[in-house]
């Protein structure tokens, strides 16, 4: 249905504008029955429908209908599977539209920059390549069902403390390199009805009223076309906010917002247009949904069994020394701690979902396996209890096999505060400890929305990260543990082997203003970029079957940044089982153009192969792929000379190798001045014959003058050198070293600038 936006905003009063610029509680937007405006809800959803009543409230204390709990984000980007996230998209716009919701609050795409961020768990990865696909694709499965999504939280939101006042103080390469690119993706694969913006400043600017933030770069960058509705209290000063391009305040203000608005237009200080572009791009979404609002048939039984999937496919098998598994019905296997009863699936806060039903490891595994178990552990606390103790060695002793159910209980990461460390809770270190040192036939599954610390690493056979696996993540489990299904999920964040190791270690948290001092280097760019051990990288996932690399093709190795590549590599299963893996591509920048990571991934694809099967796959490459972000163009810039495609198995697996060599049209801007240093003049191809004269000179009078300054310039400048010695020498210094006068210098530049 067609409806003139326009003049709809035009029959409205003032007062009815403002009003639709926030909420009429805490989920629903205003209407206005004579104008045929409707009223809408919104509902939490990054993996899961959580509706409240008109009573709720934004974390979740009180109950909200059953629903169906899906992954988190913390497992379900270890899938590296666009297929099944935009799936599991659709499936959850299904029941918005089953359950009259009209935007989805989600998916949350904040970059994990540290292992202690409290919400983590609701977050994809520490790449943005990855989290900006996965998300995209989620986006494009619930607006399938022209049912909107939110994403968040919008931007440099990376931790919890003082998460409503805090400064995120980052440069802006770092924003567009690391924080921005998932959201940006978003955008242009998918258009996102709406956005959520952060609660925290950024650079001292508040997310809620940072123009730059919301209009140049959202809107004037990017082309997004939605609305921009606040997290739940951000808004500080509501008419800059609007004036910045945040369209809608929630929850409700209770008027009090509303009338500023209105006051700020009445006084001048606030152009009734902009108020009117808000409203339209408001009106725009809500017709959106409800032109196709319709009943929807779904049962969550069904959906049920999708999450069972989705989890299966993420999950990720990180150690199966000696094959200890899949587990056989014959072996006698002891399932150790709490969680294998009474599984964490879910994290704290406001994506809490009320789950209609779920499932445990304990109760689905094979009906003729041989199981005991013992508690050992609380799932709940860290209490180190001796007779649950002692019941859980006498059955270890008696297994062929043990499995360790750890994690981390609800109390040790959520919403609302941040992790104060990355160990596990000491009565299950402990425990574990005292296991294997009767049973060294010994599994771990790992309960948890971010990496911890694992002292007893090395001396377990089994470790498989569950992380947060939904409702029906114990199935999931023991499916896996019995070689039901094939894992095949991939780490999507780097697990370090101790807290200190991570990039942000001494910058983390803890302080109004929160410098991300390691700039770009974050997750594996960090590790990998430094060759520091961790405990499993970026992107590591075994299978229970093999896979082999081999003839990688790369269609253009002389490309220009306007050009396309395409690269393809076959894959082979090698083993004796059914599996999938996951090809990652990476790309080196060798230019030396400026300081960058080791390695950043800029493809991936995964593939289902058979027994012995081959299968070509195809990635594609463009200059993003190659480039870096250039403060001083505004812009991506890929700079001429040698890449590396690299493609692995993991960020520390490279298989192949193949290079490429970049012919850039594009140049920077060179602008010289009295403090331009030699060593910028030699770097640029135009000044460096200009540089080597004015380096000669400069030599010739740090030797005595120029009775032997031919001479000394011919046997000692060389290119090595003279790279080493002037590199930092300023132009203005060779008043004082080299005898130019202020006025020659002048000229200088003046020549320089005009051959730039």
């Amino acid at each position: 249905m067609e409806h003139d936006l326009k003049k709809i905003v035009g029959q409205m009063t003032l007062e009815e504008k403002a009003g639709m610029c926030s909420g009429l509680d805490f989920w629903h937007l205003k209407h206005v029955d004579r104008l045929g405006i409707p009223e809408v809800m919104v509902s939490d959803g990054p993996h899961g429908l959580r509706k409240q009543d008109d009573k709720g409230d934004h974390l979740g204390m009180n109950d909200s209908i059953k629903a169906v709990c899906f992954p988190p984000a913390a497992l379900s980007a270890c899938s590296f599977d666009r297929k099944l996230m935009e799936e599991m998209g659709k499936t959850i716009g299904k029941e918005a539209q089953a359950n009259d919701v009209s935007v989805v609050l989600g998916p949350a795409v904040n970059i994990k920059r540290s292992p202690l961020c409290g919400r983590n768990f609701e977050y994809y990865s520490e790449d943005p390549y990855l989290a900006g696909e996965i998300a995209a694709a989620f986006v494009n499965g619930v607006q399938s069902q022209h049912v909107g999504t939110s994403i968040k939280h919008f931007a440099a939101n990376n931790q919890e403390y003082h998460r409503m006042s805090n400064s995120s103080d980052v440069d802006e390469r770092t924003l567009r390199e690391i924080y921005f690119p998932a959201f940006e993706t978003a955008v242009k694969k998918a258009q996102p009805y709406t956005f959520m913006c952060s609660y925290n400043q950024i650079n001292g600017t508040f997310a809620s009223e940072n123009k730059w933030l919301l209009t140049d770069v959202l809107r004037g960058d990017w082309g997004f076309k939605g609305y921009v509705m606040s997290d739940w209290g951000a808004v500080n000063d509501r008419v800059k906010g609007l004036e910045a391009g945040l369209e809608l305040e929630m929850p409700s203000s209770g008027g009090a917002n509303d009338a500023l608005i209105v006051q700020a237009v009445k006084d001048g200080t606030l152009k009734e247009e902009v108020l009117d572009q808000a409203v339209e791009r408001i009106l725009r979404i809500i017709f959106e949904y409800a032109d196709h609002h319709a009943p929807q048939e779904f049962t969550m039984e069904e959906d049920h069994e999708e999450a069972r999937r989705i989890a299966e496919e993420s999950m990720v098998l990180l150690k199966n020394n000696d094959q200890i598994l899949p587990l056989k019905t014959s072996e006698k296997v002891a399932f150790i701690g709490g969680f294998a009863k009474k599984p964490r699936f879910q994290g704290g806060g406001s994506s809490h979902i009320n789950c209609f039903k779920i499932t445990n490891a304990l109760d689905s595994v094979p009906s003729d396996a041989q199981v005991i178990y013992a508690e050992g552990f609380p799932a709940d606390k860290d209490l180190y209890d001796d007779a649950l103790a002692a019941e859980a060695i006498k059955a270890t002793k008696e297994a062929d096999k043990v499995v360790i159910f750890a994690g981390l209980p609800d109390s040790f990461e959520s919403e609302g505060y941040d992790r104060s460390h990355m160990r596990l809770p000491e009565c299950q270190n402990r425990l574990i400890t005292e296991i294997l040192k009767v049973q060294p036939n010994a599994v771990v599954v790992l309960h948890n929305g971010s990496p911890v610390e694992m002292p007893w690493l090395s001396d377990v056979k089994g470790l498989l990260e569950a992380y947060l696996g939904g409702q029906a993540g114990g199935a999931a489990v023991a499916n896996i543990l019995y070689g039901k299904v094939n894992p095949s999920g991939k780490l999507a964040e780097t697990i370090p082997l101790k807290l200190s190791d991570n990039p942000s270690y001494l910058n983390f948290g803890g302080d109004e203003n929160v410098e991300y001092r390691e700039g770009v280097f974050v997750g594996y760019r960090y590790y990998d970029t430094k060759e520091m051990n961790v405990a499993y990288p970026f992107g590591y996932g075994l299978s229970y079957t093999t896979f082999t690399y081999s003839n990688l093709q790369i269609s253009n190795e002389n490309p220009t940044e306007k050009d396309t590549l395409t690269v393809s590599v076959d894959v082979t299963n090698t083993g004796t089982v059914a599996g999938k893996e996951v090809v990652q591509l990476y790309v080196k920048d060798c230019t030396g153009s400026a300081i960058r990571p080791e390695k950043e991934l800029k493809g991936f694809e995964k593939v289902s192969l058979n027994p012995g099967e081959t299968k070509t796959v195809t990635l594609k490459l463009d200059k993003r792929s190659f480039a870096w972000y250039n403060t001083t163009l505004h812009d991506w810039f890929a700079a001429s000379g040698e890449y590396k495609i690299l493609i692995g198995a993991s960020s520390r697996d490279i298989c192949l190798e193949g290079t490429v060599h970049m012919n850039s049209i594009q140049e920077i801007p060179m602008h010289v001045h009295m403090n331009t240093t030699l060593g910028e003049l030699f770097r640029n191809p135009k000044t460096s014959a200009t540089a080597k004269e004015l380096t000669s000179a400069y030599l010739s009078a740090m030797n005595g003058g120029e009775e032997n300054a031919s001479e000394a310039a011919s046997e000692a400048v060389t290119e090595e050198m003279t790279q080493a010695m002037t590199d930092s020498m300023p132009l203005r210094a060779l008043m004082s070293f080299g005898g130019f006068s202020r006025e020659k210098l002048v000229e200088i530049i003046e020549k320089l600038n005009s051959l730039v």
